[in-house]
């Protein structure tokens, strides 16, 4: 069973451009980093797993920021099985990584179908999920 907690990890450059992957399961649906905590991680070492197996990005905990900022959403009906009886609802934390703007990546073919670099902006209005187009969007804020 999976556990309602999760990491989204906003990857950019340090001009802004956003890394999003294409999800395999819904073609068209775009986003940043993300994963359930497993076990006894801490959120970071999530942030870091996830970033490495979705990614190919290897980043020690001390390159990611945290936020400190958490959200709270329903999970999809047709997700819901991945958890326990009667959870609906995730809280998903946000940390962020700045790479170098050559940055290889190499996705996870059974999660993700594609990745792309976009300016904070179309990334934000390209996301599929809102608390990931509103960190894309706090991340150009915070510059």
């Amino acid at each position: 069973m999976k556990r309602p907690v999760s990491v989204l990890v906003v990857v950019h450059t340090p001009a802004l451009d956003v890394l999003l992957l294409e999800r395999a399961s819904h073609p068209g649906f775009w986003q940043s980093v993300t994963g359930s905590q497993e076990g006894d991680e801490s959120l970071v070492e999530t942030a870091v797993r996830e970033l490495a197996e979705e990614t190919g990005i290897l980043a020690t905990p001390g390159e990611l920021v945290d936020w400190h900022l958490s959200n709270i959403f329903e999970i999809f009906a047709e997700w819901r099985h991945r958890y326990g009886e009667g959870v609906t609802h995730n809280t998903e934390h946000v940390f962020s990584l700045c790479v170098p703007p050559a940055c290889a990546v190499r996705i996870a073919p059974e999660e993700h179908l594609a990745s792309r670099w976009l300016p904070w902006r179309e990334a934000a209005a390209a996301c599929f999920s809102w608390t990931n187009r509103d960190a894309i969007l706090m991340l150009g804020l915070r510059g």
